[in-house]
């Protein structure tokens, strides 16, 4: 029977936990076959998977649930560290958008409507 209620990403062939050893060894096995540092764990692992995903453009709430976190907010928090680089990133996509609904760099949004100051 088929351990469903678990959840667990690595696991048997029956979705039972594996043991630390067993999957620890074969981390090892993989990680020296790709050319990796040994050192690295898992968990390790899955936070360079999220970051760059999010680096990468990915929305937050899909990574939350590539994670199997419980809410947006933990995976928000969790990688905070990295939000100066896409609070950037959002910020040059809204000027490139707006520049081109605008029309250009020195037009103001308001110049559209008439409403900026002479």
């Amino acid at each position: 029977m088929y351990r469903h209620d678990l959840n667990l990403v690595l696991c048997r062939n029956d979705g039972s936990p594996m043991p630390k050893s067993s999957l620890f060894n074969a981390s090892k096995r993989i990680l020296r076959k790709a050319g990796l540092s040994e050192d690295l764990t898992i968990h390790s692992l899955r936070h360079t998977y999220a970051v760059i995903m999010l680096e990468a453009g990915a929305d937050i709430k899909f990574v939350q649930e590539q994670l199997g976190h419980g809410s947006v907010q933990i995976t928000s928090d969790v990688y905070a560290h990295i939000s100066k680089k896409l609070e950037k990133r959002n910020i040059d996509k809204y000027e490139e958008y707006t520049s081109r609904i605008f029309g250009s760099e020195n037009q103001k949004p308001g110049d559209l409507w008439g409403t900026q100051p002479q």
